[in-house]
């Protein structure tokens, strides 16, 4: 690391104040704006991953910065003992993005935290002795000790051994495999719409039909982990809504705050019901400046037709990764897309070691896979700075 614009965190590197658990980091960014990112020393750099399909509105937005100055002026927090005005009025949202049959929505911190109550949820639904959650193989839930159970990445759960039982793992988009791992203990089954973390992989267009038809037979909870592809980044506001169907609880955070730490859980009414006083709580859930740019978000996300943005954006973006000399095929939806790339031009590289030179020059992203790259801009991203980033990942590619 001898580039200026990490020269301070390369002196301090003998001791890093921040724990190891993301590596030691190369770059530190002081500003953003919109699709921007800007180093110490004032470097741009172009963002095509939103802090991982967080800020969706993009840097700073000055609808959501407004939203929280002024809630910071007005009231920080009082506890979910009481309510507050931007709490109630973004559950109200949410519920009606959702659609469907009418529903309660559990405020929390965190994605991870959003799973953990669906697994609280799911467990005090079914009742003792009919307690285990399905997922699938390559998922990603969260980094608690039961989201990390619930995660299909056996790689991840060996150095936290032993996990908490009452976990099932079966292959994605294999409605055979899902069938025979249902019997009488299972409470619900959690699904990622998209795998995020396991590489951008998507369903045939009948299996989630068919899953939900399972769930219904057999008084299971069909849950969905939106964390990452909720609110518009996949086209829709919810990607399981691509599906034609409902689901009986669905996790939400990433974009919902567009920085924000907040998460939520929304389920249906009487699935919400299986929680009394006293099941679950969390001190900070909802607090409201976090629900205040919460608000803010969803409502500019409504006036932009966000869902309707990222199926136009989206289709750009492709087009021009599909026409690049490296990149063999691409495959999501929306705004949350993997570029594959040929063996050939990567030559021994890695999409890690791709994605760590667009990074020093000047585009972020990030290798989802040892061969393919993860694209998740702002929705807001201008398509001068699509063409900015094609430049530079080009360039990497192909030097």
């Amino acid at each position: 690391m001898t580039d200026t614009h990490v020269e301070h965190i390369a002196a301090d590197a003998d001791h890093c104040p921040i724990m190891p658990t993301y590596g030691p980091p190369e770059i530190m960014f002081v500003r953003g704006e919109g699709s921007r990112l800007y180093d110490p020393a004032g470097k741009e750099y172009i963002d095509w991953l939103a802090g991982i399909a967080v800020t969706s509105l993009g840097h700073s937005h000055p609808g959501v910065a407004k939203a929280i100055a002024e809630q910071a002026t007005t009231l920080l927090h009082v506890s979910n003992l009481f309510a507050t005005e931007p709490q109630w009025k973004v559950a109200r949202i949410i519920d009606e993005l959702v659609g469907g049959p009418a529903g309660q929505v559990f405020f929390c911190n965190s994605g991870g935290e959003a799973n953990e109550a669906l697994i609280k949820l799911a467990r005090k639904w079914g009742g003792r002795g009919r307690h285990v959650v399905v997922s699938a193989m390559r998922s990603f839930h969260g980094r608690t000790l039961a989201t990390l159970a619930a995660t299909g990445q056996p790689e991840k759960h060996e150095p936290f051994q032993p996990l908490p039982e009452g976990f099932r793992h079966v292959e994605y988009n294999n409605i055979d495999a899902l069938e025979q791992s249902l019997d009488d203990t299972v409470a619900a089954v959690l699904l990622e719409p998209i795998q995020g973390e396991g590489g951008i992989n998507e369903v045939d267009p009948g299996y989630f039909p068919a899953v939900r038809e399972l769930c219904t037979e057999r008084g299971i909870l069909l849950m969905f982990d939106e964390v990452q592809t909720g609110l518009a980044r996949t086209g829709a506001w919810f990607a399981y809504q691509h599906y034609g169907i409902e689901p009986d609880a669905i996790s939400i955070a990433k974009a919902l705050g567009n920085g924000m730490p907040i998460g939520a859980i929304w389920a249906r009414n009487e699935v919400a019901a299986s929680f009394k006083p006293g099941d679950h709580a969390t001190t900070f859930g909802g607090q409201p400046m976090a629900a205040s740019a919460a608000l803010a978000t969803l409502q500019i996300m409504k006036s932009i037709d966000a869902p309707s943005l990222a199926n136009t954006v989206g289709s750009a973006i492709r087009g021009k990764l599909e026409e690049m000399n490296g990149v063999v095929s691409t495959r999501g939806r929306g705004m949350l897309i993997a570029a594959e790339l040929d063996p050939a031009v990567l030559n021994g590289r890695t999409a890690g070691d791709v994605a760590n030179a667009c990074l020093h020059a000047g585009l972020v992203l990030n290798g989802v896979t040892p061969t393919a790259l993860r694209i998740a801009p702002p929705l807001t991203i201008t398509f001068a700075e699509i063409e900015q980033g094609m430049a530079v990942l080009n360039s990497v590619l192909n030097p």
